[in-house]
C-alpha cells in the first residue's frame, strides 16, 4: 500500500519534470545554522552529537540540502528551471504524536524544491506543483481541499495546504460561500470598523471573588445591571491573556530570549493557540507562571486591565488586541486591582494597545474576510504544503547563478511536501466498514484475496493453481493457504479485515466445481465454475466485468 502511494507521487513529479535524488537523514548542523532554521525549529528538531562532538540532527525536511547540491552542480540561469524531490524518512519531535501514521516522530514524504531565476518561474513552478498534487490526492480517491496557510519555520510568501476533510484531523479549517477556504492559523479577520462612543464615563466598581468570566458575568447581571435592561454576556468583557514567548538566539541576542505579551480578546472568546504560535513565530508559547507574575507585582491576577499593559506602560508589557475590538466600544475589564472592574472603560478614549493580533478562537458563523457571507468550520489531516520559498535560504547558503547579463543573482525557490505514510491513514479512514479495510483498487495491497476454506488437499491444490495462474497474468496475490486449527470462519474474517478488492474463495463449492467471487466493497457475491474462475478475476481486476 505505502509503495503504491510512492508510486503514485512519483510519477506525478517526474510528468513535471521533477528528478528524484535521495539524501541522508543524518545531517551536519552548518548548514541549518547558516539559515538558523537549527535555533527556530526549537524542540521539534531532533539533535545529537557524535564520537568526535560533532553536532548533528535528524532530517524534518531538506531545503538546506538540496540548495547546496544545486550550488555544487549548477552555475548560470541556463540551467535551470529546476526541479528535485526525495521520497524519504523524516523526523520531528513532535509535541502531540497521534493517531498513528497520521501524526508522527518519524514518518514518510515527498518533499520537492523548485530553483528559478525569478519570481515569475517561481510562480510557474508552484503552479505546476499545485496541479500536480491536485492529481496526486484525486488518485489517492479521499475527499480533500485546498486551504489558504501559514508558512510558519519554512518562511516564504504564498503558501497553501491540502488538508483530507476527516472528523479525526487536527487541522480546523474555515470555508465560505464563495469558496474561499483556509486553515484557521491563517484566516485574518478584518479589523472592526470604529463605532461612535456612546458610553458615559468608565467607573471602578468592587468585584469580589470573580476571577474568571463566567463568575463576572454573574456578579455584573446580580449587582451591577445594564441601563439598557439586557443582560451581561462574556462578549461584553474585555479579557486579557498573559503568555511568555521564547525568542530563538538572533544579531542581538546570542541565547534564546523571553518576552512577556498580553492579548486582549472577547471574554466569550479563548486565545487560540495554533493561531497564537503562526502569529509569533519562529518564538514559541509558554504559559505565564508564577515566577512572570511575582516578576510583575503591578498584574493583579484575576483583575488584569489595560491600564496597566502596553509597552509605554507601568508594565511595559506589549499589549495586543483581537481586531474584534472596535475604536470606540465599551469593555467590562479588569480594573488593576484585586475585587475589582471597571464598567465602560472604552477602545481608544480610555485605553489604546500596541497593535492588534489574529489569536483568538474562530467560529462557526463569524463573518468570512471576503465578505461572502459566514464561515463554516471543519476538520481535515494535512496532507501537503507548497511554498514559494524565494531567496531566503538561497541567499543564506549563497546559492547564486549568472543571468543573461554576466551578473550574479540569487535564485528563488519553491518547496512542496507530501505525507506518504500519512496518506495511508487518511485513505484507511476514508475507506472502511464494520468489517475491515475496505482499500479502493489502485491502492489494494494485493489484487485479490485467495482463500484456500476447507481441510482437503483438493482445495488448497486448487487454490495454490488458481494463485499461479493470476499471477501468471500479472495479478498480485494474497493466498491464504493456513493449515490446521484455522477455520474458514476465521479466514473469512481476516479476508474482510485485510480489505483487498477482490476475494476469491476456494471452498466446499468446489465438489460442485464452482468456486465464490466477492467484492468486498459491495459485499457481493457469485458462484463461477472453476475453468472461468481466472477470466472473471481479471475482469474484476482490470474493470471489465459485466
Amino acid at each position: 500500500m505505502l509503495r503504491k502511494v510512492e508510486a503514485i507521487v512519483r510519477e506525478e513529479m517526474e510528468a513535471i519534470g521533477g528528478q528524484e535524488l535521495s539524501f541522508p537523514a543524518l545531517l551536519p548542523k552548518e548548514p541549518y545554522e547558516a539559515t538558523n532554521r537549527w535555533t527556530e525549529y526549537g524542540d521539534n528538531l531532533f539533535r545529537l552529537t557524535d564520537r568526535k562532538d560533532a553536532q548533528m540532527l535528524l532530517g524534518p525536511t531538506h531545503e538546506e540540502m538540496f540548495c547546496l547540491a544545486v550550488k555544487d552542480m549548477y552555475t548560470s540561469y541556463k540551467d535551470l528551471p529546476l526541479t528535485l524531490f526525495q521520497i524519504q524518512t523524516k523526523y520531528r519531535d513532535e509535541a502531540r504524536p497521534r493517531a498513528g501514521v497520521l501524526r508522527g516522530r518519524e514518518f514518510v514524504m515527498k518533499d520537492s524544491y523548485s530553483f528559478d531565476i525569478d519570481e515569475a518561474g517561481l510562480q510557474k513552478a508552484y503552479d505546476a506543483h499545485r496541479d500536480a498534487y491536485i492529481k496526486i490526492f484525486d488518485r489517492l480517491g479521499f475527499e480533500y481541499v485546498i486551504v489558504h496557510a501559514d508558512s510558519g519555520a519554512m518562511g516564504g510568501s504564498a503558501s497553501e495546504e491540502f488538508l483530507a476533510v476527516s472528523p479525526n484531523g487536527e487541522d480546523t479549517f474555515v470555508r465560505d460561500a464563495s469558496g474561499y477556504a483556509a486553515n484557521v492559523e491563517a484566516v485574518e479577520l478584518p479589523q472592526a470598523p470604529a463605532v461612535e462612543v456612546t458610553a458615559g464615563p468608565a467607573h471602578v466598581e468592587d468585584t469580589p471573588d470573580t476571577p474568571t468570566i463566567e463568575t463576572l458575568v454573574a456578579a455584573l447581571n446580580a449587582h451591577h445591571p445594564r441601563t439598557d435592561g439586557r443582560e451581561w454576556t462574556g462578549a461584553d468583557t474585555l479579557k486579557n491573556v498573559l503568555v511568555t514567548l521564547v525568542h530563538p538566539a538572533d544579531e542581538e541576542h546570542d541565547e534564546p530570549w523571553r518576552e512577556p505579551l498580553a492579548i486582549g480578546v472577547p471574554g466569550d472568546r479563548e486565545v487560540d493557540a495554533k493561531r497564537l504560535e503562526a502569529q509569533v513565530s519562529p518564538a514559541e508559547v509558554e504559559d505565564f507562571g508564577e515566577a512572570d507574575f511575582a516578576a510583575h507585582p503591578m498584574l493583579a491576577k484575576g483583575y488584569i486591565g489595560p491600564g496597566v499593559l502596553g509597552s509605554e506602560r507601568s508594565s511595559g508589557i506589549r499589549y495586543l488586541l483581537d481586531p474584534s475590538i472596535a475604536e470606540g466600544s465599551a469593555w467590562v475589564t479588569g480594573a488593576d486591582e484585586h475585587g475589582k472592574h471597571v464598567i465602560d472603560l472604552v477602545h481608544g478614549r480610555d485605553f489604546t494597545a500596541d497593535g492588534t493580533i489574529q489569536a483568538a478562537e474562530i467560529r462557526e458563523g463569524d463573518p468570512s474576510p471576503t465578505g461572502s457571507g459566514t464561515l463554516t468550520l471543519a476538520r481535515g489531516v494535512e496532507m501537503g504544503h507548497i511554498f514559494q520559498l524565494g531567496t531566503k535560504y538561497a541567499e543564506a547558503l549563497g546559492l547564486k547563478v549568472l543571468d543573461e547579463n554576466g551578473k550574479l543573482v540569487t535564485v528563488t525557490m519553491g518547496s512542496y511536501g507530501v505525507g506518504v505514510t500519512r496518506a495511508v491513514g487518511v485513505v484507511a479512514e476514508d475507506n472502511h466498514d464494520e468489517l475491515g479495510l475496505v482499500w479502493p483498487r489502485e491502492l489494494a495491497p494485493f489484487d485479490v484475496h485467495v482463500v484456500a476454506a476447507g481441510k482437503s488437499d483438493e482445495i488448497f491444490t486448487a487454490a495454490g493453481d488458481l494463485s499461479a495462474q493470476l499471477e501468471a497474468q500479472g495479478v498480485t496475490v494474497l493466498y491464504d493457504d493456513r493449515t490446521g486449527k484455522v477455520s474458514p470462519g476465521v479466514k473469512f474474517k481476516d479476508a474482510e479485515l485485510v480489505g483487498v478488492p477482490t476475494i476469491l474463495v476456494v471452498g466446499k463449492g468446489l465438489a460442485d466445481g464452482v468456486v465464490e467471487i466477492k467484492d468486498r466493497r459491495s459485499g457481493d457475491r457469485r458462484e463461477v465454475p472453476v475453468a472461468e474462475a481466472v477470466a472473471a478475476v481479471l475482469a474484476e481486476v482490470r474493470g471489465t466485468a459485466s
